[in-house]
């Protein structure tokens, strides 16, 4: 029998291995717009490899079209880096090494014939002749040894060239290697390399000042200079010139070894194509370096494992990016997975558009690719729908995703890089539609700035400018109009609580709120006290006060199904005196289930929902709770009384807003009860409230400071305060009657 696979126990493994907080929708959306980014980057790069057929063009003919480079890439002139390995070891030179031993032997030699002539100067000259001859039988003719014997200062004439010939022997001898071993070195200078002991010494010397056997009367010559006559000079050298021979040997290993590593330091000519050259252009005589440079933009279009591994890495390095590091990290929330949604298709069509923009634009290569890219359009949705600083993240991610893909180049990096950036942070404080126009007008004025710039430094030519300018501002302009139509739909779709949407819905006139006065004027009442309780709290700790006060407006709209159940909208009759406390209780909480309801009819934003949903949290009802409690006491039958009962349903507050909401809630209501309430009185009671509600855990998830719960205490008191000052009393004037004249 085959054994069976555990495939449950398999998930469970794989399960252990997944973090908790991962999700996998969000993650999938990330997956696909990295994928179909991925796709058109490798169909972009394969619509250019298909290359060009060198055959169809020749060198020296005209060419018949145009053939642009898809890709930039740089390539190797091997015939300019051959030249200027030749130019480089023209610099090397020819290494010789001086020969101490055979310097040695010839002033020993030399000296031995000092010796033996000096030994015989008191002979007669045939003696003297004769025994030089039979000691250098082929260095001397009678004729010198008989001149130099007859002259009255042959010993001044003999140290004398002692002196000549050592220093001719210290200075060098050089023999020199057949001409075609010095053809590709230095023409000028030699190196003479000395090796005494432990100790070398190196010297550049000139060719013209070095001597070889047979320039030997030149060297005598220089040497003895003024030291003698010249008729003693003549004889000097009759006497030294069979005495010298070479002391200083070329090295054929060493000077090989210069040249090799002058080759291996010479770097080579690269040249670079950028994309969008014209390598051959229509109607122009096709050179060599056309054809060399055609044969090479062939070669690399066929695409490179390495060039295509590099696009996958750097950008899944970008999707990453923005799946790990948005969200808590940047925005300090989780996002919802619509907005993931939102970031990944936008991400997508970003990048790819840029890819498919640059294979249109192909032709114009002076023209920035992201001119014709509304960047700022992208970075202005997600600030107004999601976030400002997750708009800066993306605003540095996009351009730099869209430079890996080669879509960008520098030039189109820095202005999307500037377009971006300042729109991430142009639409801070705006609060009507119309600032989208001045933001689009800001974008346009920078964009116009940076396209200045960039012409300037790539040194454009002047009748350039205008319409590069022109796009500049048209992009900025156009991304700030286009805000318009992206928005509305968009925040329907993300049920994002914009702080366009939320000034909208904060008017009082809105058919919604109008029927709230209408048919439960005391929740009415009541929801605008806690819409300015909650506003002021959330300005004093830094939270949004437009969607507290917008989330304070409508969070009790489930009322008005049921008004008169609610204390603020009764008068004289309590139809609860005539209900149990358990059918009570399930008319109140089930305000907020209609609320919900009420919130989705009006597709009202998520955010304005949640504080609906939550302004109650699943706090105990108290008062029919303690009731239910009595009844119990007093009953016979003694059935326990379950919380939960007695609860509300909903879940504690999430964010910050919602918490200040159900603060503001409780506190509004609460307050009524104090009699004649003083500052003291009031900080005391709202302490408790606030405690109370962090007792049981209401304010856990809320992510709220103590120092906020402080802030928060102060606000709701100065407010509460201002409401419930006390007036003097006016005094009673019988009107009927004519005021007395002092008079």
């Amino acid at each position: 029998m085959k054994p069976k696979i555990n495939f449950r126990g398999i998930a469970d493994k794989i399960k252990k291995l997944v973090p908790r907080d991962f999700r996998l929708k969000p993650f999938l959306a990330a997956a696909g717009a990295f994928l179909f980014t991925l796709a058109v980057v490798m169909a972009n790069m394969n619509a250019g490899s298909s290359g060009e057929n060198p055959d169809e063009f020749e060198a020296g003919k005209v060419a018949e079209r145009d053939v642009i480079a898809e890709h930039s890439f740089t390539y190797e002139d091997t015939e300019a880096t051959r030249l200027k390995s030749e130019a480089q070891e023209r610099l090397v030179p020819a290494v010789f090494h001086y020969s101490a031993k055979a310097a040695e032997d010839m002033q020993n030699n030399w000296k031995n014939f000092t010796v033996l002539a000096a030994d015989h100067f008191n002979d007669t000259e045939s003696e003297f002749i004769a025994a030089v001859r039979g000691a250098y039988p082929e260095y001397f003719s009678n004729i010198i040894l008989s001149l130099f014997f007859r002259s009255p200062d042959r010993q001044k004439l003999l140290d004398q060239a002692t002196q000549v010939f050592n220093k001719i022997t210290d200075s060098g001898i050089f023999e020199m290697p057949p001409d075609e071993s010095l053809e590709r070195l230095n023409p000028d200078t030699a190196e003479l390399i000395r090796s005494t002991g432990t100790r070398v010494e190196r010297e550049r010397v000139s060719y013209s000042s070095i001597y070889t056997l047979d320039k030997i009367s030149s060297a005598v010559h220089d040497a003895a200079g003024s030291l003698a006559s010249p008729e003693s000079v003549t004889m000097i050298e009759n006497l030294t010139e069979f005495f010298f021979a070479a002391n200083v040997i070329f090295s054929q290993d060493e000077t090989v070894a210069r040249v090799m590593e002058t080759r291996a330091k010479t770097e080579p000519v690269m040249n670079y194509i950028e994309r969008g050259k014209k390598v051959i252009r229509k109607g122009f005589i096709i050179t060599e370096e056309d054809m060399t440079e055609l044969g090479v933009l062939n070669m690399s279009m066929q695409n490179d494992i390495r060039l295509i591994f590099s696009r996958v890495l750097l950008l899944l390095l970008v999707f990453s990016s923005l799946f790990f590091f948005c969200g808590k990290r940047i925005i300090g929330r989780d996002l919802r997975d619509q907005e993931v949604y939102l970031i990944c298709i936008l991400s997508a069509l970003y990048i790819s558009g840029t890819i498919l923009t640059r294979s249109l634009t192909l032709s114009m290569n002076f023209v920035p690719v992201s001119l014709f890219i509304p960047t700022a359009l992208v970075v202005m949705l997600i600030e107004i729908l999601i976030h400002p600083r997750l708009a800066l993240f993306l605003a540095i991610a996009l351009p730099l995703g869209a430079y890996f893909s080669d879509a960008y180049d520098a030039s189109s990096l820095i202005l999307a890089l500037v377009s971006g950036a300042s729109a991430s942070f142009v639409l801070q404080g705006a609060e009507k539609r119309m600032d989208l126009v001045k933001a689009g007008l800001i974008i346009a004025a920078l964009n116009c700035v940076a396209i200045i710039a960039i012409m300037l430094g790539q040194g454009t030519e002047a009748a350039v400018y205008p319409g590069l300018i022109f796009w500049a501002a048209f992009n900025g302009i156009a991304s700030g109009m286009l805000v318009f139509g992206f928005l509305p739909p968009l925040e329907q779709a993300l049920s994002a609580a914009t702080t366009f949407r939320l000034i909208e819905l904060s008017d009082l006139n809105a058919p919604i709120l109008r029927r709230l006065f209408t048919t439960a004027p005391g929740t009415y009442s009541h929801s605008i006290m806690v819409a300015n309780l909650a506003e002021t709290a959330c300005q004093d700790i830094g939270a949004n006060s437009f969607l507290a006060r917008v989330g304070a407006y409508y969070h009790d709209i489930g009322k008005m199904e049921n008004p008169q159940f609610f204390v603020e909208n009764q008068t004289d009759v309590n139809p609860h005196d005539g209900l149990t406390p358990k059918h009570s209780v399930t008319i109140l909480r089930n305000h907020v289930k209609l609320g919900v309801e009420k919130a989705r009819q009006l597709k009202l934003p998520r955010d304005v929902m949640e504080i609906i949903a939550d302004h109650h949290g699943n706090s105990i009802i108290t008062w029919f709770y303690s009731k239910a409690l009595k009844q119990q006491e007093s009953s016979v039958k003694k059935t326990p009384v379950n919380p939960e009962d007695y609860s509300y349903q909903g879940s504690p507050p999430k964010s910050r807003e919602s918490a200040v909401v159900m603060l503001a809630d409780m506190t509004e209501a609460a307050v009524r009860t104090l009699d004649k309430p003083t500052q003291t009185k009031m900080e005391t009671f709202v302490q408790e409230l606030i405690s109370a509600k962090m007792e049981s855990g209401q304010l856990a998830r809320s992510e709220l400071t103590f120092r906020d719960m402080e802030t928060i205490k102060q606000a709701f008191v100065r407010m509460l305060m201002s409401y419930n000052h006390s007036r003097i009393a006016y005094p009673k004037i019988d009107i009927t009657k004519p005021p007395e004249n002092d008079e």
